[in-house]
């Protein structure tokens, strides 16, 4: 009769939640696809890396570029051996001068003594990128302080042309990003930048490209660089008048997303090794270290974002030995923490309320390798491990595909029949770390409470992580 009843009871939860989700924001598949890259690198080169400025004027003499070793190979594998599944770089930031030899500017790489006007950053570096099984992600500042068409409407046709001579000759680009900054040109002119044109153009060329601004169209800024997203953050934004840079909603917004929001549009959190975006020398001594990186990761990609790591090369054109080492050992910090899954052995149980389980009737071995859980579930979840265990770290994981419905939630931690502890938290997400001091437990219960849909967490995990690298 039990088997007959949470039939019944699963058939009518998934006619509900199928009728809810119609009726929500969902992540297209290329979205899908960027929260799972979770983790890559932001590379500002140009100019500002002989000049030690980090916004240009754009009257730096093209010659002022020229790395002596610039090797785009050493920085992919750097990337690859620091567990970044892709780069994006500053192919043209806001003094205008391009990493590629464009037919739209004469302030590009073909105008610089670096390799005799015959060199190419974007094409050597999209050529690694294969190599290597990384994903290439372009920036590109609609802002330019030297071309003499910024400030006039022929200006948006050069910026669509550069988008295209990018897209033709060095796809496919995975990620595009949208500098929101608009400010004078040499003309003493700002610019009304076509959105909707530069919008479409991506689209025609590429519609597998997710695109970032501060309104998206795919990805939004988290409204800081510190590398942290909210709390709570949800992956919708409402966009309706609003526009990429001054025109943005709050920070406090961008952070946290909006609750209901028409548009699923996530967060991406970018923040750089260094003080500064670009490689100074006098911040050599002053690369974030593993620990401190960890902590970021924690606070990004532990709350259902992605980070976006900036990482510049120096003057050599390579990425500096000193960050290099802090990427190693974040690396080392994340492997050591999260590669021994505390629950491989434990079973799982739904639950209708706190106090009546189902276990004859619908217990299982729900845990695999990777903290699947099979199943979705109403009302919550216990976990009952093998054997007690000391724990200070759990890992949630909305079904995001189904959208993000999870408001609150409220983890109980058990020593046999006594509470030890209670962990309580908003929303999850792509991926969620709670972080909390030791303890040691035989179970622990999940409440989903104050749902605005369905609750769809369809992984969990559970680790013994260093105690210094707790969530501060």
């Amino acid at each position: 009769m039990k088997k007959i009843f949470f039939c019944l009871l699963l058939f009518s939860f998934s006619v509900t939640l199928l009728s809810q989700v119609s009726k929500t924001p969902l992540p297209t598949k290329q979205q899908l696809a960027w929260h799972e890259m979770e983790y890559y690198f932001f590379f500002h080169f140009g100019p500002n890396t002989f000049t030690d400025k980090e916004w240009g004027h754009g009257d730096e003499p093209e010659d002022i570029f020229d790395p002596t070793d610039l090797d785009c190979r050493q920085w992919v594998r750097i990337a690859k051996a620091a567990g970044a599944k892709g780069v994006i770089i500053t192919a043209k930031h806001h003094d205008g001068f391009c990493l590629w030899p464009s037919k739209y500017s004469t302030h590009t790489v073909r105008e610089s003594k670096w390799k005799d006007g015959k060199g190419d950053v974007l094409k050597e570096l999209s050529q690694a990128c294969k190599e290597y099984g990384l994903k290439f992600g372009v920036y590109i500042s609609p802002w330019d302080r030297n071309h003499p068409k910024y400030g006039t409407p022929q200006y948006n046709d050069v910026f669509v042309n550069m988008m295209k001579e990018i897209f033709t000759n060095y796809g496919p680009i995975w990620e595009l990003w949208w500098d929101g900054a608009n400010g004078e040109g040499p003309n003493g002119k700002k610019q009304v930048y076509d959105w909707d044109r530069f919008r479409k153009t991506v689209k025609t060329l590429s519609p597998n490209t997710v695109v970032f601004s501060d309104v998206g169209p795919q990805i939004r800024w988290v409204g800081n660089e510190k590398g942290i997203a909210g709390k709570t953050n949800w992956n919708y934004l409402d966009t309706a008048g609003y526009t990429a840079g001054a025109g943005a909603p709050s920070t406090d917004t961008l952070n946290t997303g909006n609750a209901f929001g028409k548009a699923w549009i996530p967060a991406e959190c970018d923040v750089s090794i260094r003080p500064g975006w670009f490689w100074h020398g006098n911040e050599d001594e002053k690369v974030k270290s593993g620990e401190q990186l960890f902590e970021l990761y924690l606070k990004s990609v532990g709350r259902g974002s992605n980070l976006l790591l900036n990482v510049p090369p120096d003057r050599r054109g390579l990425i500096n030995e000193n960050d290099s080492v802090a990427l190693m050992a974040f690396k080392k910090l994340r492997d050591q923490n999260f590669n021994n899954n505390l629950l491989l052995d434990a079973k799982a149980y739904w639950e209708i309320n706190e106090d009546a389980f189902l276990k004859d009737s619908i217990s299982y071995h729900a845990l695999d390798k990777k903290g699947y859980v099979y199943g979705i579930n109403q009302q919550g979840f216990t976990v009952q491990l093998a054997k007690a265990t000391a724990v200070n770290c759990i890992v949630l994981r909305e079904a995001i595909h189904l959208g993000q419905s999870i408001e609150r939630f409220k983890i109980a931690l058990f020593n046999n029949d006594q509470k030890v502890d209670e962990i309580t938290g908003t929303t999850i997400g792509r991926r969620r770390i709670l972080t909390f001091p030791v303890k040691t437990i035989t179970s622990f219960k999940v409440y989903m409470i104050d749902r605005k849909g369905n609750d769809n967490v369809n992984r969990v995990a559970a680790y013994l992580i260093d105690e210094n690298l707790l969530e501060k």
